[in-house]
């Protein structure tokens, strides 16, 4: 019965994913109800996410959702920011972070439903010296960020997609999934080496995600930008959520 909660949740979490990020909200309660040692339940998590994750950008590639003449000068830096982001939260107390992220994720959700048109149209018109120069400086960050502590990251890469490139909700989504990617392959490598994946679970999870992955990517894709903006502001404030409810208990 296990098994079948946590593939459950996790096909709920990856439709979530696919659409404006945020598993991690869904999948790590149900990890701690199923009862997992808190680092396995992380290790784990990744693994499984992970699957997801490359389901999600295999299938907004397919439907050519993707720049990746854009993505693959980008997702080193992701990948570069996450190493030095772990590393740095061995030495440093991430939650000196929480008041901070509290307050943006919360202006981000503020800022996105006020803001009626942002969005709603693909402004993207490719990329040029200075907006590649921000692009880089937002995934080495925000790749820092999730190597660093993590809650919003995919929030946070979709909000910055649309305000540094122009690309609409569903292109930001479809895009975001390449940086997410590539600074969550870091943290699994990490996971693997140090044995903190449970694969008896983590694999059944992975396949019901990699599903649920699917099924949220073809959903934005089919459903348009209108359908996306709603649920991206729903996860920038229920990620406001989490952090405030780590910082108070």
């Amino acid at each position: 019965m296990k098994i079948v909660f946590l593939c459950i949740m996790g096909f709920v979490a990856a439709i979530v994913d696919a659409i404006a990020g945020g598993s991690g909200l869904i999948t790590i309660p149900a990890y701690m109800i199923a009862g997992l040692d808190p680092h396995v339940l992380l290790g784990t998590n990744k693994f499984a996410s992970v699957a997801g994750t490359s389901m999600s950008t295999y299938t907004y590639a397919r439907s050519d959702k993707i720049d990746w003449s854009l993505m693959l000068r980008l997702a080193p830096f992701s990948l570069i920011g996450a190493m030095l982001g772990v590393n740095t939260v061995l030495k440093v107390d991430s939650t000196i972070l929480e008041p901070i992220i509290l307050v943006i994720l919360i202006l981000v959700g503020i800022y996105t439903m006020l803001k009626k048109d942002i969005g709603l149209v693909n402004n993207y018109q490719g990329f040029n010296s200075t907006s590649l120069k921000k692009g880089i400086l937002v995934a080495l960050a925000l790749g820092f960020y999730d190597g660093f502590f993590g809650p919003g990251t995919g929030t946070f890469i979709i909000f910055s997609l649309i305000k540094v490139f122009g690309f609409s909700f569903v292109m930001a989504s479809a895009n975001s999934k390449v940086l997410n990617l590539s600074s969550n392959f870091m943290s699994l490598i990490l996971f693997a080496i140090n044995k903190k994946i449970n694969y008896s679970i983590g694999i059944p999870v992975a396949i019901s995600m990699m599903l649920g992955a699917f099924v949220g990517s073809r959903l934005v894709v089919d459903k348009g930008d209108k359908f996306v903006k709603p649920i991206f502001i729903i996860m920038a404030l229920a990620a406001a959520v989490k952090v405030f409810y780590g910082m108070v208990f």
